[in-house]
């Protein structure tokens, strides 16, 4: 079991955003928001400047009244201000390589009774790019699940607008075959009294890359943002954060959690919050937990806090790692339960709580079921 912590690196205001893939440097894995990735698993995503792949397929059942799902040209997408400025060099090959945007709209005041489910499923090919663009308006009430399975190598973006006194749950589940590649960015903008769950999912692929960045547009917005990973013998996955406080009187909560199992599986977590003058009355906390199941895996677990006014409510972060608690399987052992099965209820009640965040009964089992799976095949 191998943990690292680092000193925060340099302030996230100042980071170079741009459109265009040329204004950003050739990585070389020195960088410091690149360093723990190993960047000549990703391919065409690092050397490329124009990705010209096919880019994963979108599939959906039938939609509530006031949702749609289509696809736009890049201009129609873009008519309204542009909600993520990449600012990272994957991040802007995505924006300039994507021929078509992937639009979810839901009309303001919707609260649909049952969630809207889109699959973006990859069938394999040369390195592509894709753009998905989700829209919901004032005061509506949904849950949008986007489930991504398949084969790819994939850099894509997702632009998540929530308007005013809205509420989004919105889960993203990357649940890819064996080999798939991706590096996604998420990004959201809060607008005012609004509210944004995102429970972010990843179990398949080898190497899943997956930024989430959140800005507020009104005072009152509230985003918590939940992140379960299960990374299994030599898969990678690594999840970062920025929330970048703004606004005044905001609030956000970032909690995830990872299990690892076998020879050289390796996770990711750094999470950055940065406050900002401005953002007096910010309300902030975030905390990484990961389970070393096995030797030869490692974690690693950097949580930043950057504070620009001590005019807050509160702000914090934790980082906890480690190996299964003794005194629980000892309690689940004594009263007759083997130890294979014991692992799994504790490492089923480590995630029970993120599980629980996902408002789709079939998804919840399906999860479950996935998790459980991957410890029988383990031996757990």
């Amino acid at each position: 079991m191998t943990t690292e912590t680092f000193a925060p690196p340099s302030t996230k205001s100042q980071v170079l955003r741009s459109f265009d893939v040329a204004d950003f440097p050739a990585l070389n894995g020195l960088e410091e928001e690149w360093r723990f990735t190993p960047l000549k698993r990703l391919g065409a995503l690092v050397t490329a400047s124009k990705l010209d792949g096919v880019a994963p397929a979108v599939e959906h059942g039938e939609l509530p009244v006031g949702v749609s799902v289509k696809h736009v040209d890049v201009k129609q997408a873009d008519q309204a201000e542009a909600v993520l400025t990449p600012f990272d060099r994957i991040s802007a090959l995505a924006y300039g390589s994507a021929d078509g945007v992937t639009l979810i709209e839901v009309a303001p005041e919707t609260e649909p009774g049952e969630a809207v489910v889109v699959r973006v499923v990859g069938k394999g090919g040369d390195a592509a790019a894709a753009r998905t663009v989700v829209k919901v308006g004032a005061f509506a009430k949904v849950t949008v699940v986007l489930e991504q399975t398949g084969t790819a190598t994939l850099a894509d973006n997702i632009e998540v607008v929530i308007g005013d006194s809205a509420q989004l749950t919105f889960v993203t589940v990357a649940e890819w075959d064996a080999g798939a590649v991706q590096a996604q960015h998420v990004k959201f903008r809060v607008g005012k009294d609004a509210r944004a769950q995102h429970v972010q999912v990843a179990l398949g692929g080898d190497l899943v890359r997956q930024f989430t960045s959140v800005e507020y547009a009104g005072r009152g917005g509230d985003a918590e943002l939940w992140g379960l990973y299960f990374a299994d013998a030599g898969q990678h996955f690594e999840h970062r954060q920025l929330v970048d406080h703004t606004v005044p009187d905001c609030r956000s909560y970032v909690g995830y959690r990872g299990a690892l199992q076998g020879a050289s599986a390796k996770t990711v977590w750094v999470g950055d919050v940065l406050i900002r003058a401005t953002a007096t009355g910010t309300d902030t906390y975030e905390i990484n937990r990961n389970l070393i199941l096995t030797d030869g895996a490692i974690a690693h677990s950097v949580p930043n806090l950057e504070i620009e006014t001590g005019e807050i409510a509160g702000a914090g972060h934790a980082s906890a790692t480690g190996r299964f608690d003794d005194e629980q399987l000892f309690y689940l052992m004594a009263r007759g339960i083997p130890e294979g099965e014991a692992r799994k209820l504790v490492v089923r009640g480590f995630f029970a709580e993120l599980i629980n965040k996902i408002p789709v009964e079939e998804l919840r089992t399906r999860l479950g079921d996935a998790i459980e799976a991957r410890l029988t095949e383990a031996g757990a």
